[in-house]
């Protein structure tokens, strides 16, 4: 039986962040990933026009995210043009005047939602906060399945306030996941070698993996919610306050669809423009991001789900209706597909980042808690401000690490 001091199961961004820690304090560890690649949710892929972030993209509240100085020192280009939705495209569906009526309506909502979470009132479904009868609910809705992978029904009041974001979003030129892969510390790793049971009722932890059982002294579980709730994972003796802390967070759904083009320069590069601003269950198309002659489509929430449902390409034939009904007809033969995911369908994922459901609020501090100084949990929903985001669970990652060093090094 293969014998170290930590065990740290999965190798998204927390778990490089915990392996981090482990790495330089001089205890024995190992990095367990059920992928036969690193980064998790973070999955940069090469394509004709240039790396794509099949996941996580955009480094966000830049100006305080840990991972800017990381990358940098990396080599990598840091990106710091505009985020696309702040620059929404001309489109006889969406004119300047309904996008500036859009714009009043985020904002009214936004200022809604701030002030019933700081009256102190009990949770609620943050849909409670939409002004009945408004012309742009749908499109507000959108806005939360790309933001939060679920509509406002399903997202606590509490749980979206609490999100810290500064509003400066920055790119990685060379990719979000070939940075995350970069990041990965001299620890031995092992790929391919899902753990199926964390056994804690011994002097020691036992993993029963692909590759057979270890044993560790602490370890730290940075795998996604869905994988926890479905069983895939499993603790003997079980552990009822995680499980329920998991159904109170579920992953919501952001997929993408990309699409090269032939002529890209009649495209406005580095903006946005919803595909149908009417409904909920539409698209938001960048534009030439990075400059680069593609669109990148964003698809979330139920609509994403039910489009995974209908299988692979059925997203890719949806973004190109909605740019054909803007564009016409005759766009189809100017765009190409390159890629598009399926998150919800991924075995390792089940889904994109987690949100709380109204009343669960306080299930990502139940979630993050140890077990008897000896099983440490991370992750982007382990993350009390934030959730959702790659530097989120890196930040988890490595406090989840100290404390389990800690635990070990009286």
């Amino acid at each position: 039986m293969h014998e170290v001091d930590i065990a740290i199961v999965g190798a998204g961004a927390a778990g490089l962040g915990a392996a981090g820690e482990v790495a330089a304090s001089g205890l024995s560890g190992v990095l367990l990933e059920a992928r036969d690649r690193l980064g998790g949710r973070g999955h940069t892929v090469e394509t004709p026009v240039g790396p794509i972030d099949l996941g996580c993209e955009w480094l966000h509240s830049a100006d305080q995210n840990p991972l800017v100085a990381r990358f940098q020192a990396l080599g990598l280009t840091i990106d710091k043009t505009p985020p696309p939705w702040t620059n929404i495209a001309d489109s006889p569906m969406f004119t300047r005047a309904e996008q500036a009526e859009f714009g009043r309506a985020f904002a009214t909502l936004e200022t809604r939602l701030e002030a019933a979470a700081e009256d102190g009132g009990p949770d609620r479904p943050a849909s409670d906060l939409l002004e009945p009868d408004c012309r742009w609910n749908p499109l507000l809705n959108a806005f939360s399945a790309f933001y939060n992978g679920a509509e406002f029904s399903e997202v606590s009041l509490h749980d979206y306030a609490a999100y810290d974001d500064t509003e400066v979003n920055w790119r990685v030129a060379e990719g979000y996941g070939a940075g995350l892969t970069r990041l990965a510390p001299s620890l031995p790793i092992r790929l391919s070698c899902p753990v199926s049971v964390i056994r804690h009722d011994g002097p020691r932890l036992a993993l029963e993996t692909a590759l057979g059982t270890m044993s560790a002294r602490a370890v730290i579980v940075c795998v996604p919610t869905a994988i926890l709730a479905s069983g895939a994972l499993r603790f003997v003796p079980e552990l009822p306050d995680k499980l329920e802390a998991v159904a109170g967070l579920p992953l919501g759904l952001a997929d993408k669809v990309f699409l090269r083009l032939d002529k890209p320069d009649t495209f406005p590069a580095e903006t946005q423009l919803y595909g149908d601003p009417t409904r909920t269950a539409t698209g938001a198309h960048h534009l030439r991001p990075l400059g680069r002659p593609l669109i990148e489509v964003f698809l979330g929430g139920a609509h994403a789900r039910e489009l995974e449902g209908q299988g692979p390409g059925a997203a890719t034939a949806f973004a190109i209706d909605e740019l054909a009904a803007i564009y016409g007809e005759d766009i189809r033969r100017k765009v190409h597909p390159l890629a598009e995911t399926a998150w919800a369908a991924d075995p390792f994922a089940g889904g994109s980042y987690s949100h709380a459901l109204p009343g669960r609020a306080g299930d990502r501090a139940r979630l993050a808690a140890p077990v008897d100084q000896r099983l440490f949990f991370a992750g982007e929903a382990c993350s009390a401000a934030a959730f959702s985001t790659a530097h989120g669970a890196w930040q988890t990652g490595q406090a989840a690490g100290r404390a389990a060093i800690e635990s070990l090094t009286p």
